[in-house]
C-alpha cells in the first residue's frame, strides 16, 4: 500500500481533484503557518500534486500527481510503480 495517509490529506485530495483549482485559491484555502497542519507542503514533498506553470502563480493550475490520484482512490503502491514503469517503456500499458 501507499504509505499512511491522514484523513486531511485525502481531503486535501478531494478537494484539488473535484475542479479546476488554481496556485493562488490552494494557498488561500489550504497554506498554514502552523507546523502540525503541513498538508499543502506534505503532498508537493510526497509527490502527491504538482503546480502547473503559467504566467502567474495566481493562474497555475494545482493538479494531483498519478500518486495523488491512486492515493485518493485507494490503490496500491505496485499498482502506481506498475504504470509509471509502462509509461517509461513508450506507454504500452499492456506490460
Amino acid at each position: 500500500m501507499l504509505e499512511p495517509v491522514t484523513l486531511l490529506t485525502l481531503e486535501f485530495l478531494a478537494w484539488t481533484a473535484s475542479r479546476p483549482r488554481t496556485y493562488a485559491e490552494a494557498m488561500e484555502a489550504w497554506s498554514s503557518r502552523c507546523s502540525r497542519n503541513s498538508v499543502w507542503e506534505d503532498a508537493l514533498t510526497k509527490g502527491l500534486i504538482q503546480v502547473g506553470s503559467a504566467e502567474t502563480m495566481g493562474q497555475s493550475k494545482v493538479i494531483l500527481t498519478p500518486r495523488g490520484r491512486a492515493m485518493l482512490d485507494g490503490k496500491s503502491q505496485s499498482q502506481v510503480d506498475g504504470s509509471d514503469r509502462r509509461k517509461k517503456r513508450g506507454g504500452n500499458w499492456y506490460g
